[in-house]
C-alpha cells in the first residue's frame, strides 16, 4: 500500500516576531516493512532548510528565520510505501521470558528500559499496575496483548482532555486522555516488566471500514516493543490494534519528549496560535514520484500569506526566546 501524506503546521503571531528556530520530526522513516519514496518540507516565510539523523535514525530538519514575520507554515509531504508485517502471534514458546531476558543482557536496549521524562513510575502507575494484574506471567507477548487490552478497556478515549506535557498521572486518575498519554501509560507499565519499550510518533491511515478511537486530522503515537523471534512488535493501545499496515512511523524515541513533530523557540513580545492539519491517502499503485501533492480545498486559510503586522517595538525585540507551542499527538 502507499500512503500520501500531507501535514501542515500553522504559528499565527498576536503581533510580529523578530526570529523564530524550529525543528521537525515530520520525515517518515525507512525500514523494516516501511520505505519513504520522497519527501519535501515546505516552509513560509521562505529559509534554508538542513537535516541530519539522530542517534535513532530519526529524520529531523531545522531552520532559522530571522526576519520580522506575523506567521510561521510548515507544510510535509510525504510518499510512502507500507508492506503488511509479519505476522504476530498470540503467543511464544514457555522460555520466552528466559530468552527475552538473554537478549536485553546482550544488547544495549537501556535507554528503553529506564524511566524517562513522561514514562516513569508513579504511585498512580503502581496503584494501576496492581489492578491490572500486571506481572511476569505466561509469555511476554501474551502479557502485552492483554496489557493493550487493558489500556484500551480501562481508559476512554477523549479528545484535548490532557496537555501535550500532561504527567501520565492525570490521565490515570481520570481514565481518560488521547493517544500520547495512552503510550506513555503502555510504555511505562511494559519496563516495569522489563521488557524494553519505545514510543512511535507517526500517522495512522482511517477509513470508514476502521472503528479507530483516535482523529484522522492529527499525529499518532504508540508503543514498541522488543520480543524474541519477533524483533520491535508495535502496539496501540488507543485502538487496540497490533501496529500493521495502516501504521507510519515517523519516529521512535524513549516518550513524547524525544519525538515531538515540531519544536522551536521565537523572539518577540507576543502570543502564538498553533493549527495543525493532517491528511493521509492511501493508493494500490504509486502516484507518480514527481507530482505535486495539491493542498486540499479546506487548507486555503490556513496557508494564506502571513499579515502585514506592525514591527515589534525595541523593547519587545530584547525579550528572550520563548517556546513555541508543541502540538499534541492524538
Amino acid at each position: 500500500m502507499y500512503y500520501s501524506i500531507r501535514h501542515l503546521t500553522k504559528f499565527l503571531y498576536s503581533s510580529a516576531i523578530s526570529e523564530s528556530v524550529m525543528e521537525t520530526r515530520m520525515h517518515p522513516r525507512s525500514d523494516t516493512n516501511q520505505r519513504c519514496l520522497t519527501f519535501h518540507l515546505s516552509v513560509s516565510p521562505r529559509c534554508r532548510v538542513f537535516s541530519y539523523r539522530d542517534h535513532l535514525a530519526n529524520n529531523i530538519h531545522h531552520f532559522d528565520i530571522p526576519g520580522k514575520h506575523g506567521q510561521l507554515v510548515i507544510i510535509a509531504e510525504s510518499l510512502v510505501e507500507l508492506e503488511p508485517p509479519p505476522h504476530v502471534p498470540s503467543f511464544l514458546a514457555p522460555d520466552a521470558w528466559a530468552a527475552l531476558d538473554a537478549m536485553v543482557e546482550q544488547g544495549d536496549h537501556w535507554e528503553m528500559l529506564l524511566p524517562s521524562e513522561f514514562a516513569k513510575p508513579t504511585p498512580a502507575l503502581e496503584e494501576l499496575a496492581r489492578q491490572l494484574d500486571l506481572r511476569r506471567r505466561d509469555d511476554p507477548l501474551q502479557v502485552l496483548h492483554e496489557l493493550n487490552d487493558s489500556v484500551y478497556t480501562w481508559f476512554d478515549y477523549a479528545s484535548k482532555s490532557t496537555h501535550v506535557d500532561s504527567p501520565i498521572d492525570e490521565a490515570i486518575e481520570s481514565r481518560k486522555g488521547v493517544c500520547q498519554d495512552f503510550a506513555h501509560i503502555m510504555t511505562a507499565l511494559v519496563r516495569k516488566l522489563r521488557i524494553p519499550c519505545r514510543y512511535v510518533s507517526g500517522y495512522l491511515y482511517h477509513s470508514t471500514d476502521n472503528r479507530d478511537r483516535s482523529v484522522q486530522d492529527a499525529t499518532h503515537a504508540w508503543v514498541e516493543a522488543l520480543l524474541p523471534h519477533l524483533g520491535w512488535v508495535g502496539f496501540d493501545p488507543t485502538n487496540r490494534l497490533v501496529a500493521a499496515d495502516r501504521h507510519i512511523r515517523t519516529a521512535i524515541g524513549r516518550d513524547y519528549a524525544d519525538v515531538p513533530p515540531t519544536r522551536g523557540i521565537f523572539r518577540g513580545n507576543a502570543s502564538s496560535d498553533l493549527t495543525v492539519a493532517v491528511r493521509v491517502t492511501p493508493s494500490e499503485l504509486p502516484p507518480a514520484l514527481d507530482q505535486d501533492l495539491p493542498i486540499p480545498e479546506d487548507w486555503s486559510m490556513l496557508v494564506e500569506k502571513a499579515q502585514q503586522l506592525p514591527p515589534p517595538s525595541p523593547a519587545a525585540q530584547l525579550l528572550s526566546l520563548q517556546m513555541q507551542q508543541e502540538q499534541q499527538q492524538q
